[in-house]
């Protein structure tokens, strides 16, 4: 079958004027640009926004801008693929990060997009989630899903500063995406389920069996230091196969929210890995270590706290540091791939 197809400007003007006037256009002339063949080809382009550049710009929107003009004082990481000012990292994934000062809280509210903080620097401040009150401390995973209400306050004595992960992108191209605002929740006097009724892996509280579990979010909190306990153990035990551990909802199985995925890594001292290449778009965020990533022939040399992304179907290499193991959160749109129905993994 032939690839040449028509182009618009083979058709005469006052056909094309025509078809403007009544609100058609010839799909023919763009059919290889929305269905290219053999794969596609992302707007995306893979980027590294090291820590070091983005800390003070963040601080010194703390001097600039109180969090009562600000709701969430946010510095978000624009793909360079789609320009200045566009709030993706890639095509369904924002990420910003946010500045909590001691004293501050940021008001409560809900909507319709998920997200989830990854604690990057700082103690003392903490999420309230539907009425649970949850520490935030370094490296811990904490989720907000769509429809929860929940605020952020600081009782500790530094700036606390954590990264956000929001479904934003695919709720503003559904034109679903909004907000509702109330005043600071008042939290429930208990640890939050992560310290109690989940507090073991494989293990969930007895219930009636005809009465399912009361929330589809059992467990809000995935404290950082038990998933790294658990990436250094099956280090030990896995013949050297590629340390993840994916987050997911304890009571299910299933990914801990509808469409991103998050998987903790672990990269020995030294190693260097190749996974294949994936159609869902991935960001990275560097809890500790030291490395570099090639991502399409580009090299990203990484640090601690940075963040790179790679769009789908990329070709990508990590190598960690020669003196330590590194340990990064790798943020992803598999799982509204695979509500589609064409999540895809290609051998390298």
């Amino acid at each position: 079958m032939s690839t040449q197809l028509g182009t618009l400007a083979e058709l005469p003007q006052e056909y094309r004027d025509a078809m403007t006037r009544v609100g058609v256009a010839p799909l023919w002339p763009q059919m290889r640009n929305v269905l290219p063949h053999g794969a596609p080809v992302p707007v995306t382009k893979s980027h590294l926004w090291a820590f070091a550049d983005v800390r003070p710009l963040l601080l010194r929107a703390g001097e600039l801008t109180p969090v009562e003009k600000a709701e969430r004082r946010v510095l978000f990481l624009a793909d360079p693929g789609r320009g200045p000012g566009a709030m993706q990292a890639t095509s369904t994934i924002y990420i910003g990060l946010q500045l909590l000062l001691p004293g501050e809280t940021a008001p409560a509210h809900k909507h319709t997009p998920s997200a989830a903080r990854i604690v990057v620097e700082g103690e003392g401040a903490y999420t309230v989630v539907d009425g649970d009150k949850l520490p935030m401390h370094v490296g811990d995973l904490i989720l907000t899903p769509g429809g929860c209400w929940h605020d952020h306050g600081h009782a500790g004595n530094a700036p606390v500063i954590w990264l956000d992960a929001l479904d934003l992108p695919l709720f503003v191209y559904l034109e679903g995406s909004y907000a509702v605002e109330a005043p600071l929740q008042s939290p429930r006097n208990r640890p939050d389920a992560s310290e109690v009724e989940y507090r073991s892996a494989g293990l969930a509280p007895v219930r009636r069996r005809d009465r399912p579990a009361s929330t589809a979010y059992p467990m809000m909190r995935f404290p950082w230091a038990r998933t790294e306990a658990a990436l250094r153990h099956l280090a030990e035990h896995n013949g050297g196969e590629a340390i993840e551990l994916d987050y997911v909802n304890p009571e299910t199985g299933q990914s801990c929210l509808p469409t991103m995925g998050f998987t903790a890594m672990m990269l020995r001292a030294g190693e260097t890995r190749r996974p294949p290449q994936r159609s869902a778009s991935a960001v990275y965020h560097v809890v500790s270590g030291r490395g570099s990533t090639m991502i399409n022939g580009a090299t990203h040399h990484w640090g601690p706290k940075d963040t790179f992304s790679a769009p789908v179907f990329a070709a990508i290499e990590h190598t960690s540091a020669s003196d330590s193991p590194a340990f990064l959160v790798r943020i992803h749109d598999t799982p509204l791939q695979e509500k589609l129905g064409y999540y895809e993994e290609r051998a390298r």
